[in-house]
């Protein structure tokens, strides 16, 4: 299964230890599971994860750095010229989506998940997968 996880979810499963990171470990850990990202999709967790408003620890943004460098797989040849005028920052994920065979997009982005049904890819919230895979 591929699949896509919007930088909210990733920062969420740094930020408390719920549903999210249980969702982002799931995705990450599964032999039958591909975490897709781009090059721009990479730099905007780290930047995110980096920013002083959510006071991550040093550790805490290195585990997930590292995690997202060693169980991620870049997509090749997602477009750049995607635009997506509801919000611009999700962008490359659509173009990701577009330019792969994701099965999901996960999600808590309203702007992403208005566009449900517009692309191959599904877009679903955190809770939504849980439920599909049975993850407590």
């Amino acid at each position: 299964m591929n699949v896509l996880v919007d930088t909210n979810v990733v920062l969420s499963a740094a930020l408390r230890d719920r549903l999210p990171e249980r969702v982002v470990l799931y995705v990450a850990t599964r032999a039958d599971c591909r975490w897709l990202v781009t090059p721009e999709i990479v730099r905007e967790y780290i930047d995110v994860l980096n920013r002083p408003k959510f006071n991550l620890p040093a550790a805490v943004v290195e585990h997930w750095s590292e995690l997202i460098g060693m169980r991620t797989v870049l997509v090749a040849g997602a477009p750049t010229d995607v635009s997506f005028p509801r919000d611009p920052k999700d962008a490359p994920f659509l173009a990701a989506a577009l330019a792969s065979d994701a099965d999901y997009l996960i999600s808590g982005d309203k702007d992403l998940l208005s566009v449900r049904g517009t692309l191959a890819t599904r877009i679903v919230t955190v809770a939504e997968f849980v439920a599909e895979y049975g993850l407590t």
